[in-house]
């Protein structure tokens, strides 16, 4: 295997990066990617380094380029119209801090704790459909409805719609990778367009009937800064719904995926559910839902002895910093025991994942509702060896995870 091998756009490496990871911190820690024109950067002091310097390192251009937006523009105008204009995620200061204060007062560590008698309640619910014994698929009845019930609550939108939202979700994550590999743009433009038209409408309707959510505050905390056009405004709730459901849907799939491999893990898991908030840490690093950011280099800059010019783009691997042995010990293990701190699965500096804490929170008390005394998890025939994962170069996590439960006496709720 060679560093060229990398290519995180093809199927193989999607179903397994790590082993190319490896391969790329050992012999190549900065590797310049013809197919996607971006030095990738793989080791965690390195990938570190990018994401806590926002001055080199610019958030404000997209691996997309102007001619493959043109191309695509009189099919796709709503998608071409939503990637060019970005979010949160693709500004710099001083317009990324006075945007993300827009809405950080409402994911402070208080709020986001307060909400876990309802996260609970609304876990109990889905996982209460489960049959006693037999099959099912983790993503539909829990990783996915579960974080979109959740944000959708927050924002103050039907979460009776939440087929919609996560089809939206879907089209509006594959719409970058679609452009990226020549896809069809027209397949996703309807979801991306549905989506912005039921925003649009709800923005509206708040601006002339204030409510308690998300959207409101957002609205009301922009009286003075005076930031949100239209299209801005629609934009951050897009990123908020999106981002809301993807990285909780991914963390709770690649999550239950692992313990599955590992059922001595699994087995420790539920014979000592305290050790689930520390679990989530580690499922965090060991498959991180999100895999890798990009970021433009504004002025020449040397990582590990290698001189990147301005103009060129970067692609920091969060998956492969998180499994770097100078970081960690042994780092291909998964021990829900290991402390997994200064993993950078939710970004580090600045752009560091706003909701986090939610995502943790989701994660955990899902955990603890499902792996209660009374159940015992394992692969649905053939499902370990066959993994169907989200088509997207950065976003990891599985389509879909059968698995089958068996009973093994009375279900006790957690407390």
């Amino acid at each position: 295997m060679q560093p060229s091998d990398f290519n995180p756009l093809s199927p193989v490496v999607r179903a397994n990066p790590y082993p190319y990871y490896e391969v790329l911190r050992e012999t190549a820690p900065v590797h310049w990617n013809a197919p996607l024109g971006v030095h990738l950067v793989s080791r965690y002091e390195d990938v570190l380094f990018v994401t806590k310097n926002p001055t080199p390192f610019s958030s404000k251009r997209s691996l997309v380029r102007e001619e493959q937006y043109a191309a695509v523009e009189s099919v796709a105008p709503t998608l071409v119209g939503t990637l060019r204009r970005g979010s949160l995620l693709t500004t710099d200061p001083p317009i990324h801090t006075r945007l993300r204060n827009l809405i950080s007062r409402a994911f402070t560590p208080r709020r986001i704790a307060d909400m876990e008698p309802r996260i609970r309640r609304i876990s109990r619910e889905l996982i209460s459909h489960l049959p006693e014994s037999g099959e099912f698929d983790l993503m539909k009845a829990l990783a996915e409805p579960l974080p979109i019930i959740v944000i959708a609550e927050m924002l103050g939108v039907e979460p009776e719609r939440r087929h919609d939202f996560k089809r939206w979700s879907d089209d509006t994550v594959a719409s970058t990778t679609v452009l990226l590999k020549g896809g069809d743009p027209a397949l996703v433009e309807p979801g991306v367009r549905e989506l912005r038209d039921y925003l649009a409408g709800a923005i509206e309707a708040r601006r002339k009937e204030p409510r308690e959510d998300l959207i409101s505050a957002m609205l009301e905390n922009d009286e003075k800064e005076g930031m949100l056009t239209a299209e801005t405004a629609i934009d951050f709730c897009r990123l908020l719904l999106v981002a809301g459901n993807e990285t909780t849907t991914n963390l709770l799939g690649n999550g239950m995926r692992a313990l599955l491999s590992h059922p001595e893990q699994l087995e420790r898991l539920a014979a000592e559910p305290a050790l689930i908030p520390n679990a989530v840490e580690e499922m965090l690093r060991y498959d991180s839902p999100v895999q890798s950011i990009t970021r433009f280099v504004t002025q020449d800059v040397e990582i590990a002895g290698t001189r990147i010019p301005a103009g060129s783009n970067v692609m920091a691997l969060l998956g492969s910093a998180n499994r770097d042995p100078r970081r960690y010990t042994d780092p291909e293990r998964f021990d829900v025991t290991r402390n997994a701190q200064g993993m950078v699965s939710f970004g580090h500096g600045i752009h560091f994942c706003l909701g986090a804490p939610l995502a943790r929170l989701e994660a955990k008390v899902a955990l603890e509702e499902l792996l209660t005394p009374g159940r015992r998890f394992s692969f649905a025939p053939g499902q370990r060896e066959q993994v169907e994962l989200t088509d997207h170069f950065s976003i990891r996590g599985p389509r879909s995870l059968r698995m089958r439960v068996e009973s093994t006496g009375p279900v006790r709720a957690t407390a």
